[in-house]
């Protein structure tokens, strides 16, 4: 939950605009800084190149920093001069990560109410002001944020302020457009965060529900348990029922910019999220140290409800449906078990082989009723699999289906908005390990390829439409800190789906 932090953009000149810290930057290799940076060293006597160059040896490698007093000589009090690496290899991706670093370090550096810094890529990076300044706000907003609800100490947030200052007004007016694509994009994730960080105490179903009923310009259906039946969704409900929270099957939507003309609308899109706001294992219980984090087993929902809160600002031009099957899945009195068989909303059945691999039934059912939209597009997105962890690690999230052109643009999508998707087979030699003696199908498979027999499992209730499955299972919550995010939640999935909804 991070405190306000304003980001703006003025034209003028840096060494003149008054501020706690001024951020500058070095390409890897450079000796004499040139442009902005030059501008300022030059107003310092040349402190830079003659000291922070020539005898501290700053390189200007990525992500290298130093913090220099200005002794009066310029209107702000410090320079942090900033490595952006090798020119060949700076990236807007790279410049978002970097952002993030700039606004951790300048919270620790002393008092940093207002920070003022160049447009960072714009310049010899050869980036459009408008991409640079867009970076610059997601990264910094993402770098900012803290998730602090329940501590009674609450640290207070150093910096309050960032304005990126330009001399050249065509670079301001850019630059202005930027940071408010950057503002909406950095809300959705940690919008997402917030709820993935939450207490699963509080981020129950019904919470979820309450929550998706407070978005602005869209229309919301909550189903209760007794519509959920009446649906015929019995994979769902079997998860549920080990619970004391009552079921909630969300549905958001989105009419796009045509809503009074539907013609305008170019494509109808379902965006399903795995809504298990708390995952035990069920009777097949997990160990503790499995359990501990398991309050980020809805974190594929709150990257819907992340992206179905901006879609009133961004505006594309699509219909959006946000779909969360939510529940928790814990071993009641009532739980189901090993050996149950459990009939989906498409009439196919499945008996229980482990009831932690629960996220997959519920999903099931989800996928039935948004291919009952007319929808051209489905995508899911889940922390579905342990074996995705193991593929993959932290570092990128699975993907699959039934339509290669969406999956290929899916990825190009994810690494536009800084995040990875790495493509798994979904090969028939996948199926056999499901297959049941008593029921259609048993919903665990073989340990070996468990992500993608997971997909195969998804792949039976899906009917007529282009479908990707996004496992994020390693990405959704970090153990340790990780490029541009701390521990904790990172609102995996929120950019990657934006981009693909305004492409």
């Amino acid at each position: 939950m991070t405190e306000k932090l304003e980001i703006s953009v003025a034209k003028g000149m840096l060494e003149k605009t008054p501020a706690n810290i001024l951020v500058v930057n070095l390409f890897e290799g450079v000796k004499i800084p040139a442009g902005a940076t030059g501008a300022i060293d030059i107003a310092l006597d040349g402190l830079i190149s003659k000291f922070v160059i020539a005898k501290e040896g700053f390189e200007g490698k990525f992500g290298e920093m130093y913090v220099l007093p200005t002794y009066g000589k310029i209107a702000a009090e410090k320079v942090l001069v900033v490595g952006l690496g090798k020119n060949k290899d700076f990236t807007p991706n790279r410049l978002r990560e970097l952002s993030a670093k700039i606004i951790k370090k300048c919270e620790k550096t002393g008092n940093a109410k207002k920070v003022i810094s160049v447009l960072h890529g714009a310049g010899i990076g050869g980036y459009d002001p408008e991409i640079s300044a867009r970076m610059i706000t997601e990264g910094t907003l993402i770098g900012a944020y803290s998730f602090d609800k329940y501590k009674t100490d609450k640290k207070a947030k150093k910096v309050s302020e960032l304005v990126i200052v330009d001399m050249v007004e065509e670079n301001c007016k850019l630059a202005k457009a930027g940071i408010k694509k950057g503002k909406i994009i950095a809300s959705a994730m940690n919008f997402a965060r917030d709820l993935s960080n939450e207490q699963p105490a509080y981020a129950t179903p019904s919470k979820l529900a309450e929550i998706a009923q407070s978005l602005k310009d869209v229309e919301v259906k909550i189903f209760d348990k007794e519509e959920i039946e009446e649906m015929g969704m019995g994979a769902y409900l079997g998860v549920a029922r080990g619970s004391s929270q009552p079921p909630k099957f969300i549905h958001i939507k989105y009419s796009g910019k045509g809503v009074q003309n539907q013609k305008a609308v170019q494509r109808k899109i379902a965006l399903i999220g795995k809504g298990i706001c708390f995952d035990s294992g069920g009777l097949d219980i997990k160990p503790p140290s499995s359990m501990l984090n398991m309050k980020d087993d809805m974190s594929g929902a709150a990257a819907i409800l992340g992206v179905m809160s901006v879609l009133k600002d961004l505006k594309p031009n699509c219909e959006v449906h946000g779909i969360i099957a939510a529940c928790e899945n814990m071993p009641g009195s009532s739980a189901y078990k090993p050996g149950d068989i459990l009939t989906a909303k498409n009439g196919k059945t499945i008996e229980v082989d482990n009831t932690d691999a629960e996220g997959r039934l519920t999903l099931a059912d989800a996928l039935c009723y948004a291919c009952e939209l007319g929808v051209d597009d489905v995508i899911d997105v889940a922390t579905l699999t342990g074996a995705c962890v193991v593929a993959l690690g932290s570092t990128a999230s699975a993907i699959m289906g039934n339509h290669q052109p969406t999956i290929d643009k899916l990825i190009k999508c994810a690494n536009s908005g800084g995040e990875k998707l790495w493509q798994m087979p979904m090969f028939e030699e996948y199926k056999e390990s499901l297959q049941s003696d008593i029921a259609d199908m048993k919903n665990t498979g073989s340990r070996m390829g468990g992500a993608q027999i997971a997909g195969i499992f998804l792949q039976n209730f899906v009917k007529k439409v282009h479908w990707a499955h996004i496992d994020i299972a390693g990405t959704a919550f970090l153990d340790k800190p990780q490029n541009e995010f701390p521990k904790g939640a990172t609102g995996a999935g929120v950019r990657t789906l934006i981009n693909y909804l305004m492409s």
